[in-house]
């Protein structure tokens, strides 16, 4: 069982440092379930008939669901001793059921600690994203 209560120090990585690749395999369930949680009630999310109509070839993950994925990502590699700060993300081809999704991420700066990461799939590239962590326990500026 892991003690939360003293937390332990994340090691500062330095710049260009690979964090491990995350993939992610991606059903209805997931993107629905990612959708609902994030009370995101767009039927392009769970209706696969809806989706079509409105140009989509079948439901598509929603964003939150995506900066869902990403946080897990680093919080994967950090544990509990690191915090998210904030998170810029931006979309690019959409996420569709049935495909996975291949995380990589790379630290691009140490002070403060930020990592760029790229989310891709069968399509191309998902999501490009500038993650800035804050040492564990520490007040936000």
């Amino acid at each position: 069982m892991t003690d939360f209560s003293t937390p332990t120090v994340f090691p500062m990585p330095a710049v260009g440092d690979v964090l491990p690749a995350l993939t992610i395999d991606v059903d209805h369930t997931m993107i629905a379930a990612g959708a609902l949680a994030s009370q995101d009630f767009e039927d392009v999310h769970h209706d696969p008939s809806k989706a079509r109509a409105r140009g989509s070839r079948e439901v598509f993950m929603s964003i939150n669901t995506t900066n869902g994925l990403i946080d897990r990502f680093i919080t994967d590699w950090t544990g509990p001793a690191a915090r998210i700060d904030s998170v810029k993300l931006r979309l690019g081809v959409p996420m569709y059921a049935g495909d996975s999704l291949a995380l990589t991420g790379e630290v691009t700066h140490t002070e403060p600690l930020t990592v760029r990461v790229v989310g891709a799939n069968g399509l191309g590239v998902h999501v490009r994203a500038t993650v800035v962590l804050g040492e564990y326990g520490r007040d936000r500026a």
